[in-house]
């Protein structure tokens, strides 16, 4: 499994993109979010095809941070189902990823054995 992961997050609110952003930063549960403007998204819902106009969010963070960072989206995200999708990162420069490792926390914040995480 990889250490490292990349997050795409979309929103049709940039004031929302950058609440996401900041926090994750904030938080140490992103080591950088990039926030890409003016993406045209295509996507089915309630049985319609749907046009937006939207932001995308490019979030770098480790592994272990994963539940933390879908939890944290789903608070402040304005969609009932956000984007929150996930992609190893499998090669890269290492001192990039050693940057990751220094500006995110070490552990997840989520505990494992509280009822609402279980699966």
């Amino acid at each position: 499994m990889a250490k490292y992961k990349l997050c795409f997050v979309t929103t049709d609110n940039p004031e929302i993109a950058h609440k996401i952003a900041k926090t994750l930063v904030e938080e140490r549960l992103a080591a950088c979010v990039n926030i890409i403007p003016n993406l045209t998204s295509f996507y089915r819902w309630d049985d319609m095809v749907k046009k937006t106009q939207e932001v995308m969010l490019i979030i770098k963070t480790k592994n272990v941070l994963v539940k933390d960072i879908i939890a944290a989206v789903k608070k402040i995200h304005n969609y009932s189902t956000p984007e929150i999708v996930f992609a190893d990162i499998t090669d890269g420069d290492p001192a990039y990823f050693d940057w990751i490792g220094a500006n995110t926390l070490f552990t997840s914040n989520i505990t494992k054995d509280r009822e609402e995480n279980k699966q």
